[in-house]
């Protein structure tokens, strides 16, 4: 197997129309019926930024077992009602995670809400920025690794689609339970490769990279740029957190605290 650092991924595309002045960035907030705290924020989130686009890098929901689940469940139904909503007044994408990587065009278009692939390059006035979910930079955590290659697969995504809804579900429960066993024995997220994500930079010839997945949000130099790790949300939990990274158009980068629908 080819080493990772060695070898340049295929990096998708955004180019920021002209009229952007404000681009917010969001991730990881592993929305799930019981957490309505976290949900509502982002609901109000959604409807209240005054910034042109929303993308959304990964793990919005904790976890997707096929876009057919919608019709089966209120509270995936009242997330795509928001996106929905959202998407009429501004630009939304997505970008799949580790937890929504199913997620798939069926659900994207009936929200009007843009596929991204990752990585992606957004070009925003006269800056390239890298954008990425994170998870396949963190070579640190090996059996994981292993495990992204399997359910990246299209084989293997298409004979887990094939299986009846509660069978998948069923499926997605010892997952999730798997993930917080080891959660629990790992109390630290692995990080980002400092080598394969400066590589990314270089071969994408982006000023600055923004991730999400470690949920370790920080800023850190990494060479001549910046590394931006974003944070996850989670209302509901002492303690909270929930921020927005805003990109604006004059250069400028802020993180925003979302604690209510007047945070924005």
């Amino acid at each position: 197997m080819s080493d990772p650092r060695t070898t340049a991924p295929i990096f998708g595309k955004l180019t920021a129309p002209q009229a952007w002045q404000t681009v917010d960035l969001i991730s990881d907030l592993h929305l799930q019926a019981l957490e309505t705290a976290t949900f509502e924020a982002w609901r109000d989130f959604m409807a209240n930024t005054p910034a042109d686009a929303v993308l959304i890098l990964g793990d919005l929901f904790e976890v997707w077992v096929g876009d057919d689940a919608v019709d089966q469940d209120p509270f995936w139904a009242s997330c795509a009602d928001v996106l929905r909503q959202a998407a009429q007044q501004r630009y939304v994408a997505f970008m799949p995670g580790n937890r929504d990587f199913l997620l798939g065009q069926r659900f994207l278009s009936g929200c009007g809400v843009q596929a991204m692939s990752d990585p992606c390059v957004l070009e925003f006035g006269t800056r390239k920025i890298l954008l990425s979910h994170g998870d396949a930079l963190c070579l640190g955590d090996s059996d994981y690794q292993v495990f992204r290659a399997q359910v990246r697969d299209e084989a293997w995504q298409r004979d887990f689609l094939a299986k009846p809804l509660k069978e998948r579900m069923d499926l997605a429960r010892g997952m999730r339970a798997m993930s917080e066993s080891q959660k629990q024995r790992n109390k630290v997220f692995a990080d980002a490769d400092p080598a394969m994500a400066l590589a990314w930079m270089t071969w994408a010839s982006a000023d600055c990279l923004v991730h999400g997945h470690t949920h370790q949000p920080a800023d850190h130099p990494l060479g001549k740029g910046q590394r931006h790790v974003l944070s996850d949300w989670s209302l509901d939990h002492e303690p909270h957190r929930a921020q927005v990274l805003r990109l604006e158009k004059s250069g400028g980068l802020r993180r925003l605290n979302i604690t209510n629908a007047t945070g924005f």
